[in-house]
């Protein structure tokens, strides 16, 4: 009886403790969907991760050919605290935030369809949450 209240304990406190990060990333999320003005419309997708220290998070997507986006990236309510590099499936980099001060966002189009890779790191001079949050818009 003692191993099964232990076990429970521990379980409740668990399931807390990822609520709660769940709703913090809900929030952020929030926060660096404002980065899309009338023009670009999300794709409905929110890419996530949980960052500890040095960490990297990596999100697979596509982006199809003709089309106009926006890559917006988030941790905590400050802009600049995620870095984000975008690669193509060759691994070339096609972009990497902190060449341009920590930029939040960044605006491209893509002549033909591609297979992209984001990679999304804390910046340790910021107090980031370590939610990494990704966002995709594209505009009509």
């Amino acid at each position: 009886m003692k191993k099964f209240l232990i076990i429970a304990l521990i379980s409740g406190f668990s399931a807390i403790s990822w609520k709660a990060n769940a709703q913090m990333c809900d929030t952020i999320a929030d926060f660096c969907g404002k980065t899309f003005t009338n023009s670009y419309i999300s794709d409905g997708q929110s890419y996530r991760a949980l960052l500890i220290d040095d960490q990297t998070a990596e999100f697979q997507t596509t982006f199809y050919g003709g089309t106009q986006y926006r890559v917006s990236a988030c941790s905590g309510f400050e802009e600049g605290a995620l870095i984000f590099k975008l690669f193509d499936s060759q691994g070339n980099m096609l972009f990497q935030s902190n060449d341009f001060g920590n930029t939040a966002y960044w605006d491209f189009k893509v002549e033909s369809t591609i297979e992209c890779k984001i990679e999304a790191q804390l910046d340790g001079t910021y107090s980031g949450s370590g939610c990494a949050v990704i966002l995709i818009g594209f505009k009509e």
